[in-house]
C-alpha cells in the first residue's frame, strides 16, 4: 500500500468514508461486469444549474477515493432523464409561447426554443455536458430517449410487465387513494400526438409485453413496452435503470430520501442489487429558499465562472455536503481564498493530513501549486480603492509588492485579478456606502496617518499590521471596533483584510492620502 493509500483507509474525509462503505460492498468477490459502476442523474426540464454540477463534482470526488484505496476500475455515467413530459414552461427561456403548445411531450420531442439543437431536451443536454467538461470531468453521457429507443432497456422493461403487480404494490403504499385509482408505472407515449399519457392501464401482458389502456379521447389503444413506446414514471424509473445498469452508487438531494426505499426495493424486484446512496443536503438561494432549475433561482454554473476559477467552485461542493448552503454571489471571495490555503498548505502535509485536504479530492492527487500571492479578498479591496476596470490597473500595485510575479508566471494570479476587477465592479460598488469618522475614530485615524507618514520599515504586511495595531491598542477596546472603522470610513464596506497587509499592497503613501480622503470626507 502507497502511504496515501493507507491513509485513505482511515481518512475521516466524506468522500474516502462513502469509498471505503463502497468496496466492503465486494469484499467477498469483485463485480462481475468488471468494474464499479457510479451513476449521477439529471432532469433536464430546465438549464443546468449549480446543484447538478455539484452531484457530478461530488460523485467524481468520491470515484477518485474509491480509486486511491482499490484496484476494481470504476466507470462513471451521467444519465439524462430527456423522455421525461415537459410539465411545465420554465421561466427562464425565451419562446414559452411556442413551448406551450407541447406540454406533455418528451423533451427531447419539444423543439429548441433557442433555435440551436434538435429538441430543448438536446439543448439541455448539451448544457450539461459543455458545463461538465469545463471542468474536466470524466464521464460517459447516456440519454434515457437513447435508451429507452435503442433496445438497450428493453429486457428491464419486459421484466417489469412481468413484476407489474410487484411493483404497483410498492408504488401504491406510497400514493393518496385518489392518486391510486389511476397510478400505473407505466406512462404511454401517444403515437400521433408524442404526448406521455398519464391514464390507468386497462390490462398487462406479461406474456406479449404490451399495456391495453384507453387514450384521453377514449380510444382503446395497446402498445408494447418496449422500443420507446412507453415511459416508466420517474420513481420506478429510478429503480428499473439501477437494476438494468446495475449502478454500484448514486447520491441524490435530500428531497430524494424518503423515496429511497421504493427505488431500492424496485430495482430489487428487477433483478437488481440496490446501489450504495449518498443524500446531500440542498442548495439555498439567497432567501434561503431551495433552487430550482425552471425558476433558474440562485448562482448558474456560469454565473459563477464569470467571477471565480472552476477549482473555488469544486472546493464550495466539498465542504460538508450534508449542510445545506446558501449559494449566493457572496461566497464567492471566501471560496477562492480558502482553496488557495489548502493549496498553500498541501505539500508540507503528512499524507494523513492530505487525504483530509478538500485538494487532494478536487484535483485527484495531482494537485498543483498556488500562485496567489494576493489573497482574493486583497484584490477586490484594492480594486475598490483604484477604481480599477481593469486587471491592468491591479498589476501595477502587484508588481510593486511582489517584484517577481508577473502574468505568464502568476496565472491564477493573474485571472484572480480579472474576477476581482469584475466582481467589484457588479457587486461591490454598487453596495459601498462610505461614513464620516466618529470624533474618537478621527483622532485614532489621524494618529494612524501620521505613523505611516513617519514610517521608514519594511514595507511588510505583518509590520505595518502592528503600527495599525499600536495605534488602536490604547484607543479601542474591543479592537475590531477600530478595524470596522478603518473598513467603514475608508474602504466604505463592514469588514474587510488583514489592513496592515493591504497597506503593503496599496503602499503607504498611497494610503496616508486615502486617510486624508477619509478624514477629508470625500471618499463618498
Amino acid at each position: 500500500m502507497t502511504a496515501l493509500r493507507d491513509a485513505g483507509m482511515t481518512s475521516k474525509a466524506w468522500p474516502f468514508e462513502e469509498a471505503r462503505a463502497l468496496l466492503k460492498r465486494y469484499e467477498k468477490a469483485p463485480p462481475e461486469k468488471g468494474y464499479v459502476l457510479f451513476e449521477t442523474g439529471y432532469g433536464p426540464s430546465g438549464l443546468p444549474h449549480i446543484g447538478t454540477f455539484g452531484e457530478v463534482a461530488r460523485t467524481t470526488m468520491i470515484r477518485r477515493a474509491f480509486q486511491e484505496i482499490s484496484d476494481i476500475p470504476t466507470r462513471l455515467i451521467c444519465f439524462s432523464d430527456d423522455m421525461d413530459g415537459m410539465r411545465k414552461v420554465p421561466d427562464n427561456v425565451p419562446n414559452t409561447d411556442m413551448l406551450r403548445e407541447h406540454l406533455q411531450k418528451p423533451l427531447t420531442s419539444v423543439p429548441d426554443p433557442f433555435g440551436q439543437y434538435e429538441s430543448f431536451g438536446h439543448h439541455n443536454n448539451a448544457m450539461l455536458r459543455r458545463f461538465l467538461d469545463t471542468f474536466g470531468f470524466e464521464y460517459e453521457f447516456i440519454s434515457a430517449t437513447d435508451f429507452y429507443r435503442s433496445g438497450q432497456f428493453d429486457p428491464t422493461l419486459r421484466l417489469a410487465a412481468e413484476r407489474y403487480d410487484r411493483i404497483m404494490e410498492v408504488m401504491l403504499k406510497s400514493l393518496r387513494e385518489e392518486r391510486q385509482q389511476t397510478y400505473s408505472c407505466f406512462l404511454p407515449i401517444h403515437p400521433e400526438t408524442g404526448r406521455v399519457l398519464y391514464v390507468p392501464i386497462k390490462e398487462v401482458n406479461a406474456a406479449e409485453g404490451t399495456i391495453t389502456f384507453d387514450t384521453e379521447d377514449g380510444q382503446e389503444m395497446t402498445l408494447p413496452v418496449t422500443g420507446g413506446n412507453v415511459k416508466l414514471q420517474w420513481k420506478p424509473d429510478f429503480g428499473a435503470r439501477w437494476a438494468a445498469l446495475d449502478v454500484d452508487f448514486e447520491m441524490y438531494g435530500k428531497d430524494h430520501s424518503t423515496n429511497t426505499p421504493i427505488y431500492d426495493r424496485i430495482c430489487e424486484i428487477l433483478g437488481g442489487r440496490k446501489p450504495e446512496h449518498f443524500t446531500y443536503e440542498l442548495f439555498l438561494d439567497a432567501e434561503g429558499q431551495k433552487i430550482s432549475k425552471s425558476k433558474g433561482n440562485g448562482l448558474s454554473i456560469d454565473e459563477w465562472l464569470t467571477y471565480a476559477s472552476t477549482e473555488s467552485l469544486a472546493y464550495f461542493m466539498y465542504g460538508k455536503p450534508k449542510t445545506a448552503k446558501r449559494m449566493h454571489f457572496d461566497v464567492i471571495p471566501k471560496a477562492v481564498d480558502e482553496y488557495h490555503q489548502q493549496l498553500r498548505a498541501y505539500p508540507d502535509q503528512t499524507p494523513d493530513q492530505q487525504a483530509n485536504n478538500p485538494v487532494w479530492h478536487i484535483h485527484g492527487g495531482d494537485v498543483p501549486e498556488s500562485r496567489m500571492v494576493v489573497p482574493f479578498t486583497m484584490l477586490l479591496n484594492l480594486a475598490s480603492v483604484a477604481g480599477a476596470e481593469d486587471k491592468e490597473t491591479l498589476w501595477g500595485f502587484i508588481r510593486r509588492y511582489a517584484p517577481e510575479a508577473t502574468p505568464e508566471t502568476h496565472a491564477d494570479l493573474d485571472a484572480a485579478a480579472g474576477f476581482a476587477v469584475r466582481y467589484y465592479n457588479d457587486f461591490v460598488k454598487p453596495e459601498k456606502v462610505f461614513r464620516a469618522p466618529t470624533d474618537k475614530e478621527r483622532e485614532a485615524l489621524e494618529a494612524l496617518r501620521g505613523a505611516l507618514a513617519a514610517y521608514d520599515g519594511p514595507v511588510d504586511g505583518d509590520a505595518l499590521q502592528q503600527v495599525v495595531f499600536d495605534v488602536g491598542r490604547d484607543r479601542f477596546d474591543p479592537m475590531r471596533d477600530w478595524f470596522k472603522a478603518l473598513y467603514e470610513v475608508l474602504l466604505g464596506a463592514s469588514q474587510g483584510p488583514r489592513f496592515g497587509g493591504f497597506i503593503a499592497l496599496y503602499g503607504v503613501e498611497n494610503t496616508v492620502a486615502l486617510i486624508d480622503a477619509g478624514l477629508a470626507g470625500d471618499l463618498g
